[in-house]
């Protein structure tokens, strides 16, 4: 019979302890495990295989616990940016699991508790009985060894006897009040216990979910955030992107413009060349000399 209810294989532990829904799919698995091996155990714990099935069955459960909880602790261990939700994973996987194995032991401990109130009630009963038993014979023979001795002192031994057997009688019944209380006391002891655990066992439930709880809310919270910082991200990117074709436009349309400007000007002035008498190729080349900077002391301003 395996140790464990499932196993958890170190290279997937990551993935399942840093997704609370698959944290809950393998509890609800677990579980389903557990009961599934309950219902075919015999509930009669007065066999003692019965009791020890119980009593494995719930040791398995924490066995189980023992090597989720030791994944957990190894990937804690290599990836140190992960610990709050392996530690959040882990300790949900503690609580839920001890609370599986105390409600799977419950019924044996309740009955163990039972039937050793039951046994020492028992033999207690027995043992004044006994004890009654031996004061009556202790009497007849009492009586026997009388009958033998004169008989003016028959009456005296007689009240001897009543009064002996009258003192045993309270002391046994004395004694019998005081184990009955005590008995009681137990068994209001072991039944606070039980109310107790049981108190116990629901704040443990209603603080496994409350840290469920937060622990979804706050990764749906870092989720929005991460959504916002992408977008924003992107729209900022965008914005530069734009600014950028807006910026090389511009300059483009600042050369264009000054090429046009440069071109009006140095037109102009080979056409002032010609009117002055300059043939018309002559002073292309003249203004594309100057326009060169080809020409001393010569400059075209624009």
């Amino acid at each position: 019979m395996a140790n464990e209810l499932v196993v958890i294989e170190q290279a997937t532990a990551l993935d399942l302890f840093t997704a609370p829904e698959k944290v809950n799919q393998m509890l609800e698995h677990i579980k389903s495990l557990a009961e599934e091996e309950r219902k075919e155990l015999d509930s009669d714990f007065s066999v003692a295989k019965n009791r020890k099935a119980f009593a494995s069955l719930a040791y398995k459960v924490t066995q189980t616990k023992t090597a989720i909880d030791k994944a957990g602790k190894l990937v804690v261990n290599d990836l140190k940016e992960l610990p709050k939700k392996v530690d959040a994973a882990r300790k949900l996987f503690r609580d839920e699991l001890d609370l599986l194995s105390d409600g799977i032991r419950k019924p044996l401990t309740e009955w163990e508790a039972q039937e050793k109130a039951r046994e020492e009630a028992e033999a207690l009963k027995k043992q004044v009985e006994v004890d009654h038993e031996e004061a009556l014979q202790m009497n007849e023979l009492f009586d026997l060894r009388k009958a033998e001795e004169e008989r003016q002192r028959i009456a005296r031994e007689e009240e001897m006897k009543r009064q002996a057997a009258e003192q045993a009688r309270l002391e046994a019944e004395r004694k019998a009040r005081q184990e009955i209380e005590a008995l009681a006391k137990r068994e209001r002891e072991a039944k606070e216990a039980a109310e107790r655990a049981e108190r116990e066992k629901q704040e443990a439930i209603q603080r496994a979910e409350q840290a469920a709880k937060e622990a979804k809310e706050k990764a749906e919270r870092e989720k929005q955030l991460a959504i916002e910082a992408e977008r924003k991200k992107a729209q900022e990117a965008e914005q530069a992107r734009l600014a950028e074709e807006e910026r090389k436009r511009q300059e483009e349309a600042k050369r264009q413009a000054d090429k046009e400007h440069q071109k009006a000007i140095n037109n102009q002035a080979m056409q002032d060349l010609i009117d002055a008498g300059i043939p018309e190729e002559c002073a292309k080349n003249c203004i594309i000399a100057i326009a060169k900077n080809l020409v001393s002391n010569v400059k075209i301003h624009y």
